[in-house]
């Protein structure tokens, strides 16, 4: 099934509503402490932190450090996708062995030791890069499209 807008928006408030209202609680704790909402395909961001560490996300809202660029957006999108896919089963399949993994291997490095394995070498990670960076690319291809039409 190809996912439109629609889609996303409906599986986000249907299938993946736990995870989608985690996102808005988070979405609104932020808003009221200044911080300005960015659209990136068809989820919300925010960037927080005056450090690199990278992003978390909670169906269509995540937030990211102020120093990644559209790679790590493409990976926060397309674990706003998974949630769309698994629905109350994001916590367990994903977000749970996703934050466990970071934080493992943050400590790992602090501890001047590097990770074993690239951060994508796991399936819920690089299934994430891989469904964000394919929608963006489809999302930019349209919207190149459209222009041309006009």
């Amino acid at each position: 099934m190809k996912l439109t807008k629609k889609s996303f928006y409906f599986l986000s408030l249907t299938w993946g509503l736990l995870y989608t209202t985690a996102g808005a609680i988070v979405a609104l704790a932020l808003i009221l402490t200044g911080h300005k909402p960015k659209r990136w395909g068809w989820s919300w961001y925010f960037e927080v932190g005056k450090r690199p560490w990278g992003g978390a996300e909670w169906g269509p809202v995540f937030i990211k450090d102020r120093y990644s660029g559209d790679s790590l957006k493409n990976h926060e999108f397309g674990h706003a996708i998974q949630n769309c896919r698994y629905g109350p089963m994001m916590v367990p399949l994903v977000s749970l062995p996703s934050s466990l993994r970071y934080w493992f291997r943050r400590i790992r490095i602090r501890r001047g030791r590097a990770p074993r394995t690239a951060y994508d070498d796991i399936w819920f990670e690089n299934q994430a890069t891989r469904l964000g960076t394919e929608q963006i690319n489809r999302l930019r291809l349209e919207h190149r499209h459209s222009q041309t039409e006009c």
